[in-house]
């Protein structure tokens, strides 16, 4: 049964930090906005990916670095309490309940539409309900494309029968696997296995490559590994799995490596790469192929679609898988949507308000694993790739007094990444305990390009580990 046809300013497919913070600035902006969601409202980041997955790993963070300091050492001498610790994360991914997120769009004057949405040509959303029901959505505006990513699989065989963990399974689980592989090395796969180890599992971190956080400077990967490996995690690198078997359910897997033999474990986990969530939105209805990701220009608006009425924002345009770049994606062309469709001038120069300049110039990221890896911006490797003449300054983090209070025997080491020509930071990396709040500090600076001569006068306060930055400036101008 069709019900009639509804007629909004703006329809949003997706009800994630994205497309919550896009039809929140729509609708500031004095548009009508429909938001449209087929699962929670909150989206992956809320329930399965950042909010838990960092709740599971700051109780054992916070016991290492516990550990790690005299007088505290000697009171830590217990175990982490695992049900506790899931009772914490079960609390952050608010029991996988959106009540709270619903009130949210309720305050906010946009009107939630539950259901799976597909585009049905220009300006038009089909929305089948879970009761069946279809409802037609109309757009006087702009259709917004934040569905997101979802985790990819590789084609191996025996996969699908062995069920093995995905992202979302690793940071719902319910029990602790005696033994778990991790196939992967980047964020997902270092951040669950710091996660499950502590938790009591013997994890296997399989890697493709021959190092860890790929993307990353070489030796944020090198530091991660260590610390995992002092954490009991075994790691095999330039590992390739042909394929799985779980010929019982309830049983045990067992994990088929192409070089190596086979690995038995009690869950695998595929930390693999994501995939984005448009293979059933209906692109085929406004000329683009089912399961790509969307190209936009710095606005979000999707290029290859006539008459600049479809955006796409979030994972699901590539540009910057992150929960906080959609939300600063979000907010960026919600606003623009709301410039258009009032007819105001729209600020496309470099760092305007209405473009995503940070998604190729800013990126800021932290790995929770422990130690933790921070950066922004472009690795050296990347800086010169892109042409630029630079040096790099790099820096024993463990010669910073803060860090010697901060934990007995502390490892870490900063790098920033200096255009010659400009006088400006392309990048900068931390690798140390409790870096991830050092990095705001870097991405002001790399966003603002602010140079490096003035970066003198930011005085870091003493004794913290923020003084680095004074270190990594004095052995610059050496």
């Amino acid at each position: 049964m069709t019900t009639e046809t509804q007629e909004y300013d703006v329809v949003v497919l997706g009800a994630g930090p994205t497309g919550e913070n896009l039809a929140d600035r729509a609708r500031a902006a004095g548009l009508t906005v429909a938001l449209v969601e087929s699962e929670l409202v909150g989206g992956e980041c809320s329930y399965w990916a950042c909010m838990p997955s960092k709740a599971l790993l700051r109780p054992p963070t916070a016991l290492a670095d516990a550990r790690r300091s005299p007088g505290a050492r000697e009171a830590a001498t217990g175990s982490l309490d695992v049900t506790a610790v899931l009772e914490h994360r079960d609390k952050y991914a608010s029991y996988w309940k959106d009540d709270g997120q619903v009130a949210w769009v309720d305050s906010a004057g946009i009107d939630l539409v539950r259901g799976h949405g597909r585009l049905d040509g220009v300006r038009r959303v089909v929305v089948e309900t879970p009761g069946g029901e279809l409802r037609t959505l109309t757009a006087r505006h702009a259709v917004a494309v934040c569905t997101g990513s979802r985790a990819a699989l590789p084609d191996l065989p025996g996969l699908a029968e062995a069920r093995p963990w995905t992202s979302r399974e690793a940071t719902s689980g319910q029990e602790v696997p005696g033994r778990l592989a991790v196939v992967g090395g980047g964020v997902v796969a270092t951040e669950m296995a710091t996660a499950w180890q502590a938790l009591g599992s013997r994890v296997t971190l399989l890697v493709r490559g021959t190092g860890l956080l790929p993307r990353m400077e070489p030796f944020a990967g090198e530091l991660v590994a260590e610390g995992l490996a002092e954490a009991g995690v075994e790691i095999r690198t330039g590992t390739n799995v042909a394929s799985v078997r779980r010929p019982d359910p309830s049983g045990p897997v067992t994990v088929v490596l192409a070089d190596c033999g086979e690995l038995v474990v009690d869950e695998v986990l595929f930390a693999t790469g994501r995939a984005p969530r448009t293979d059933d939105l209906g692109l085929e209805t406004v000329g683009l192929r089912p399961g790509q990701w969307l190209p936009v220009d710095d606005t979000c608006r999707v290029t290859d679609v006539p008459d600049g009425w479809l955006y796409a924002a979030g994972d699901v345009n590539h540009r910057a898988l992150l929960t906080h770049q959609g939300k600063y994606q979000g907010r960026i062309a919600g606003a623009v949507i709301g410039a258009r469709a009032g007819g105001l001038p729209v600020d496309t120069a470099p760092w305007g308000r209405h473009v995503a300049t940070a998604d190729t110039a800013a990126v800021p990221q932290v790995v929770f694993t422990d130690p933790e890896a921070a950066a922004v911006g472009v690795t050296a490797e990347q800086a010169e790739r892109a042409g630029h003449r630079i040096r790099t300054v790099d820096y024993d983090l463990s010669q910073v007094a803060g860090a010697g209070l901060y934990a007995d025997g502390y490892r870490g080491r900063a790098r920033m990444v200096v255009d010659l020509d400009r006088g400006l930071l392309l990048g900068v990396t931390f690798v140390g305990y409790g870096v991830g709040e050092l990095l705001h500090s870097a991405t002001v600076a790399v966003a603002g390009e602010v140079p490096v001569d003035r970066l003198w006068h930011a005085v870091p306060s003493y004794p913290t580990i923020s003084e680095v930055w004074l270190r990594l400036l004095e052995a610059y101008r050496e």
